[in-house]
């Protein structure tokens, strides 16, 4: 006979394994693995992913590991070097002023994508949690969480990052990335409420609630992990997304500013020069294309491990 606590986590980790979308028994489909071995199964099985991957990884570790083999640091100048094309002496180049290309796009990559982990961080997990009380609660929490994501997403976001921006120059980055993170999170969190109010009627949250289990403990025990697909391929996309609008504002000069450097910067910079010295300018257009191709790639992997029925969505 089984018990209703026994049931519940039968039920939980069923869904969570996604037998669902496969149709067959978690345990025999994975011969007793967890939910994150048969993940890494699908996802060293698609290419793509693992190119992604790849990619990616290499960038990190080019953008912080490699400042410590560079023979310069993106500070230095070496004031015999003006506007110098690409040499074994200076890898990338140096700019009007001596600096070393490599050495300055290195440091802009870390802060684009330290910027884009941090706003994906900070917007999936306010989106989350406000879709997830406003589906579960309903009533006047709804309406008042889903009247703000209604707000802000009609409110012109570029327009009010960059009227806002100046306002904080000198003051810490972190605060440009709580203002791109505030403009993320709406449509994900429509959609998540709407996944919980589907996912509240499910057998398992109703026989934690039966016992006494209270509301928050059920949304972040049973409901965001049954979510976990979302979230992550959101995060995902959200990292692109706040690296190329970075790069963007940074462009018009509201982004990261100077005496920091980000690939916003360094592509404004470097766009005037773009035919008569093109080392200022593509270098770190092509670094920045591969990092959001490369976090794409991985989303894509990730979306297709964390949800089966997607890639056969798209097979059909």
């Amino acid at each position: 006979m089984t018990m209703p606590g026994e049931q519940l986590e039968e039920e939980v980790g069923r869904d969570e394994l996604g037998t669902g979308t496969t149709g067959e028994s978690p345990v025999r489909a994975a011969g007793g693995s967890s939910r994150l071995s048969l993940v890494l199964r699908r996802f060293r099985g698609s290419p793509q992913s693992l190119v992604g991957l790849v990619l990616l990884l290499g960038l990190f570790l080019l953008a912080f590991v490699g400042p410590y083999l560079a023979p310069y640091s993106y500070l230095d100048k070496d004031f015999t070097a003006f506007l110098e094309p690409p040499s074994p002496q200076h890898w990338f180049g140096t700019t009007p002023v001596g600096q070393d290309v490599f050495a300055i796009t290195l440091r802009g990559m870390q802060k684009s994508l330290v910027v884009g982990l941090l706003v994906a961080l900070i917007s999936t997990t306010v989106a989350g949690i406000v879709g997830a009380f406003a589906g579960y609660f309903l009533g006047w929490t709804d309406r008042g969480l889903m009247w703000l994501a209604d707000l802000l997403l009609v409110l012109p976001a570029f327009l009010i990052i960059a009227i806002v921006s100046p306002l904080f120059r000198g003051n810490t980055w972190l605060l440009f990335v709580v203002l791109l993170a505030a403009f993320l999170w709406m449509v994900t969190a429509k959609i998540v409420r709407g996944m919980t109010i589907s996912l509240k009627e499910r057998e398992y949250v109703q026989a934690a609630r039966f016992m006494g289990v209270s509301a928050p403990k059920i949304i972040f025990r049973h409901i965001l992990p049954n979510l976990s697909s979302l979230l992550i391929v959101d995060a995902t996309i959200n990292v692109s997304a706040a690296i190329l609008a970075e790069t963007a504002l940074s462009y018009f000069g509201f982004g990261v500013q100077p005496p920091d450097i980000s690939l916003g910067t360094l592509i404004s910079q470097g766009q005037t020069s773009a035919v008569t010295y093109p080392w200022l300018f593509f270098f770190a257009v092509g670094l920045l294309i591969i990092t959001v191709l490369a976090v794409n790639l991985v989303g894509d992997g990730l979306r297709d491990a964390l949800d089966p029925r997607a890639r056969s969505r798209r097979a059909n």
